[in-house]
């Protein structure tokens, strides 16, 4: 690419074939959830995906993306098996910046995903979004940070106006033991002149970006976290980026059995460079989160998850070869 760029080390492959069966996995904990899923009576149809984002804009969240997917599923598969299907992306800056400056890993969810749907013919409207535990799974920030869980507090609270007589959903499947790492991460070197990393940065990421178009995969959104830091007194970074990502075909074979895979998707992709440092730091949530997670056995689903991870991680290779 381009010889600013020194080097790519892989730090933790992807369910891809590529890993080694020998690696050391996380223990799923029996009768914990790692995605959650609040249901609520919808009788009246008053409770919407609009209805549910001003909640959550009221409590101080910013929302990166409301997407009805109902309307690319239909146009590209004519069919849906969904009244309402949204995948929906939140973001609270001030726990963002609380939680990244100890733990930058916290850019996995960052901003949260979820999905709001209601099945065909139900009167019933779910969502679903990350658990405490299954944040601290992925991400190892501690169960017990207080950051963490405030951020958890102010989701539910939010759910649990949106959703005014909602009840979240007990666990009825045993959560699968991982057989893979959760996260995938990358570091590369950039030797940029301070005069020329916008620059560099920008064509990084614009091979990126148009390799993903290429691939299928749709920029849901876009956050540019240390714009947000430094406009709140901390300036750490030259630059940290996050992108939801999604892939059309992987939302609509996956959501046909499990709506809940919004709390997963879109998904982040981090990239951050700190001040004075040469490595840019890249990273995101393997599917086999999903997997495990959200108990997903079928063939079909299983299949669209890995042959996209694989496409991802051949896009980042190839766009930070030298």
């Amino acid at each position: 690419m381009k010889n600013f760029i020194k080097g790519l080390i892989v730090a933790s492959l992807v369910v891809t074939g590529l890993m080694a069966k020998e690696t050391k996995t996380v223990e799923a904990t029996q009768g914990v959830q790692d995605v959650q899923v609040i249901v609520a009576d919808n009788k009246d149809g008053k409770i919407t995906p609009a209805s549910i984002e001003k909640v959550f804009e009221k409590k101080g969240f910013y929302i990166t993306a409301n997407n009805n997917m109902n309307s690319p599923f239909t146009k590209r598969y004519k069919k849906t098996g969904y009244d309402v299907f949204n995948l929906y992306v939140v973001h609270k800056p001030n726990l963002a910046l609380a939680l990244i400056k100890k733990y930058p890993q916290m850019a996995l969810f960052t901003p949260l995903s979820m999905s709001i749907y209601t099945k065909k013919g139900d009167k019933t409207i779910s969502v679903s979004s990350m658990t405490l535990h299954g944040i601290s799974k992925i991400t190892k920030v501690p169960e017990d940070d207080k950051d963490l869980i405030k951020l958890s507090e102010e989701v539910k609270a939010a759910l649990k106006e949106a959703l005014p007589n909602g009840k979240f959903e007990k666990l009825t499947y045993k959560i699968a033991k991982p057989d893979a790492p959760l996260v995938a991460t990358f570091k590369m070197e950039m030797d940029s002149k301070p005069a020329e990393l916008d620059d560099d940065k920008e064509d990084l990421q614009a091979e990126i970006e148009g390799e993903l178009e290429s691939q299928g995969f749709v920029v849901a959104g876009f956050n540019t976290l240390a714009e947000d830091f430094k406009e709140k007194g901390y300036d750490a970074y030259d630059f940290f980026d996050v992108y939801s990502i999604c892939k059309i075909a992987v939302a609509y074979t996956v959501s046909k059995t499990h709506p809940n895979m919004g709390a997963y998707a879109p998904c982040s992709f981090y990239m951050y460079k700190k001040k004075g440092d040469k490595t840019v730091h890249m990273g995101w949530a393997s599917v086999v989160n999903w997997i495990s997670s959200l108990d997903i056995k079928d063939k079909e689903s299983k299949d669209a998850l890995l042959n996209a991870q694989k496409k991802f991680e051949d896009i980042i290779k190839e766009a930070t070869e030298d």
